[in-house]
């Protein structure tokens, strides 16, 4: 098959497309003809070598951790799916090294779901991951009710444009921060835009005189210090982005393949309280190019490679 590999960590020429063996299917694997991965920043990190104090990584490495694609072949021990299966899947093991940047992916069971019939496949494939981290972040870590008003950093992203619509599925109120150049996508998606830089605190003050009863932190820095100011008295928060977070009140996220998660996100999607913007798709072999894109910080949405 045909695959993105890396034989050392560096910058994106260390991606080659190249001829790999098919991958095995152990007995609770799912074997998937991938039609299109997402594009993560953590994928370009971890071609960088960010990762490596964290995970066991294994070379050479299929990059990507986001699928979408049709089932192949099960193992023996799978009854959940069959071939022909459409699925999505946040294909992350417990080591780096067979990635989604591939024509077949053998996946763990436990990371897999069944596709939103409402999207397409580049859609589908940029929701896993970024849907997952919103997700669990707002329905686990903050618990999110009705009645919370639900302050959102970096808002216009991959997660945040998720988190912003997650959130109002929930009923709760929703400020957004982000760049001018995207308050109206964050209108569109049903929050109130607050723009970045000097001001921010006394433009959240203005919209929550009383303070924001949670706040996800999706870039960290700045919002890191600011956003324990924000809260009410019982107000909670959390970050994807930095684990300090946890000296000062808050709950750090990494997220976790489920696919009890994964069928929540379809159901939304399905639904049409959950729409996935794609900000560009590459054929699979410009995965460094993809990469190079994701690692400037400036799209609106989703990157995918479209494989199959």
């Amino acid at each position: 098959m045909k695959a993105i590999t890396m034989h050392r960590y560096g910058g994106p020429d260390v991606l080659e497309l190249t001829d790999v063996p098919d991958p095995k299917v152990g007995p609770d694997f799912v074997l998937v003809r991938v039609k299109a991965a997402g594009v993560n920043p953590v994928d370009w990190k971890i071609r960088e070598g960010n990762l490596d104090g964290l995970f066991t990584t294994d070379f050479p490495v299929i990059p990507g951790w986001d699928l979408a694609g049709v089932v192949e072949r099960v193992g023996p021990a799978v009854s959940e799916f069959s071939p022909g299966d459409e699925v999505i899947g946040y294909v992350r093991e417990d080591h780096i090294g067979r990635g989604t940047y591939a024509e077949l992916v053998s996946a763990p069971l436990r990371t897999l779901g069944r596709k939103p019939k409402r999207l397409s496949w580049a859609e589908a494939a940029g929701l896993p991951l970024a849907g997952l981290t919103a997700y669990q972040a707002l329905t686990k870590a903050l618990a999110i009710t009705p009645d919370d008003t639900v302050l959102v950093h970096a808002a216009s992203g991959g997660v945040g444009s998720f988190a912003v619509q997650i959130a109002r599925a929930k009923g709760a109120r929703v400020i957004g921060t982000a760049g001018p150049h995207n308050h109206d996508y964050l209108r569109e998606l049903g929050a109130e835009p607050v723009a970045y830089g000097p001001g921010l605190a006394d433009e959240v003050r203005r919209l929550a005189p009383g303070g924001v009863s949670a706040a996800l932190d999706l870039v960290g820095g700045e919002a890191i210090d600011v956003t324990p100011g924000l809260l009410t008295d019982k107000g909670r928060w959390a970050s994807i982005v930095d684990p300090s977070v946890r000296d000062r009140g808050g709950r750090y996220v990494f997220v976790r393949p489920d696919p009890t998660d994964l069928a929540a996100l379809a159901g939304l999607a399905d639904d049409g309280r959950l729409n996935v913007t794609v900000a560009k798709t590459f054929p699979l072999g410009e995965a460094a190019e993809a990469q190079r894109l994701s690692a400037e910080g400036h799209t609106r949405g989703k990157i995918v490679l479209e494989i199959g």
